[in-house]
Formats: C-alpha cells, structure tokens, sequence
C-alpha cells in the first residue's frame, strides 16, 4: 500500500479492528478510512464494489472474514470477475485480490469450515494460491496484489500463529510454482496449505522406517506446476496426493487427471489421494479430526506405495 496508492482494502471489520485475525492491524491508522474500508455484512456487493473498482484501476484486496461467506459473492466473482477481462474484449482488467481464512479450525462447525477451493476452480479466468508458511505468504500476496488477473488467495484458519524469520530485502514469489518442501527418491508426495505440516510430520517417521519421501508443497491450485511436479514424477515414479480439500470434485482430483494425462507412462503405481471425508465437518473434536487426514494415513499410504 505504501508503494502503490491504487491499492485498497475492503471488507467485514478490516479497518479499525484489525480483521478478525488482525491481517490489517494498524492500516486503517496509516493509510486512512477510504483505503482500508469497513463494509457491511453483506459479501455479495462489497466483492461488487471491489471488482468494479479493479475496472476502474485500482487494486482492491476483498477480504472474506470466514472464506464460507464468499459464497455469497459467488456470481460476482465467477460472472464477473473471472470473465470481465473477456466478455469486455479485453477493455478492462480485473487486478484483484480475493482472499481470507479458510479450511478446517478447532471445532469451528460446518458452514466455518469451508474449503471454497473445489467450488471455484472451474471458474476460467481466476488464478488461485494458497500460502502455507509465513515467508510464501507475503510473497504470493505481493505477487498477487501485482498481478494483472483476479487472484484467490486461500489463507488457513490455524496457520496464522506461525513465526518465521522474514528477509528485510523485498522478495515476490511467482504465482505459478510450487515449492520444493523436501527432495526424496521413493514417492512425490504433492501438498499445500495445512496438510503441508500433517506431511512433514508423517515424513519423520517415513524416515526412520528407511522412505525417501519427495515433498512438494504446490502452492498454485490453478493453473498447476506440471513442470516442477513432473520432475519429480519422473523421478520417484509414484504419487501421493494430501489434501483437506473434499475428495469429490476436489484439487487432488483436478491433479491426479492432469498427472495422468502428462506423465502416465512414467508411473510405477497408480496415483493414491487422501482428501477430507465427503461430509458436513462435525463439531465435535474428535469427529473433526475423523474427518480430516493424519499423519498416520499418510505413512501408511506411502508404504502401500512404496510395496
């Protein structure tokens, strides 16, 4: 904001509260009521507005207070937003950024624990990231907030407590590569978000049981890293996808067809995916957690794999 004054923020609460997770503490004081911009509870214009906005040049970031609720900007962002730029012949450019906590919390309940990334890959014209660390998470939101196109960033509900060392110098991450999180030899596990530390805690343990697991965090949900994704395919010849998203119509299903499609002949086993159980996620703390993969599917998936 301080280096581009066209870029604005609108939301639920953003402004002088900070945010609901304090994302924007301290910018209603610096930047002013009309750059940071509290908006009602209503989801569907203030996106509106926020589109509109990008039309007119500048770069709004809409932030959805609980990314549930952005389903009721739905039409906004698949009717307008992704398709604008085209449907205008290319006259207006739509440079925004949708973003806010998502996934599943600690008993948050069902309509809380959204993952709104199934719903919104199939719209043309969006690109989406989710960040999963401190260090991406401001790199793909500067890249994002550059961006010409309409991005999604998918944010995780219990990622916000982390704490990493941040570089003092400037740094922006591409919006379309995935991060390799940890080089193995035995199988590509491919991740992103909060599974990324459910994986990397299984890999320990995959570790003292002799596996070489090959971690790759992708990052860009759409369009997908096949060059970084294939490298590794090639290499280890098996494929293990985690996800918190849905296992029907969900990221890894997206993944495994374009994995198959790309890179069949290069695989020793078929391509296993373990994805959040198909049902509203429950309340209770211990059906929440049934309904979510752990790192002990994930070890015994990469030794059915590996076998």
């Amino acid at each position: 904001m301080e280096r581009d004054p066209c870029v604005c923020v609108m939301g639920e609460d953003v402004g002088h509260y900070g945010g609901s997770y304090k994302v924007t503490k301290g910018l209603a004081e610096k930047y002013g009521d009309l750059r940071v911009l509290d908006t009602p509870i209503a989801e569907n214009s203030f996106t509106g507005m926020g589109i509109g906005a990008a039309m007119t040049g500048l770069r709004p970031v809409v932030e959805g207070m609980n990314m549930g609720f952005l389903l009721l900007a739905f039409n906004q962002i698949s009717n307008n937003c992704g398709m604008l730029h085209y449907t205008s012949g290319g006259q207006f450019k739509i440079p925004i950024v949708i973003r806010g906590p998502g996934g599943v919390g600690r008993q948050l309940g069902a309509e809380h624990s959204q993952r709104l990334e199934s719903y919104f890959q199939s719209i043309p014209g969006i690109q989406m990231v989710a960040c999963s660390t401190p260090y991406n998470a401001k790199g793909l939101m500067k890249a994002a907030i550059r961006s010409k196109n309409p991005v999604i960033l998918f944010e995780h509900v219990l990622l916000y407590n982390l704490k990493e060392r941040i570089p003092d110098e400037e740094y922006v991450l591409s919006l379309e590569e995935a991060e390799m999180v940890r080089p193995g030899e035995h199988v590509t596990i491919l991740t992103y978000s909060r599974m990324r530390y459910h994986v990397m805690q299984a890999a320990k343990t995959l570790v003292n049981k002799g596996y070489d697991p090959e971690v790759i965090d992708i990052r860009s949900l759409k369009p997908f890293d096949l060059y970084t994704i294939g490298s590794s395919v090639k290499k280890t010849h098996r494929v293990l996808i985690v996800e918190e998203c849905m296992r029907t119509g969900g990221i890894g299903a997206s993944l495994t067809a374009a994995i198959t499609e790309n890179f069949h002949d290069h695989l020793d086993a078929p391509i296993m995916c373990l994805s959040s159980q198909d049902v509203p996620t429950p309340y209770a703390g211990t059906l929440e957690n049934w309904t979510v993969v752990q790192p002990a599917q994930i070890v015994t998936a990469v030794e059915q794999l590996c076998q």
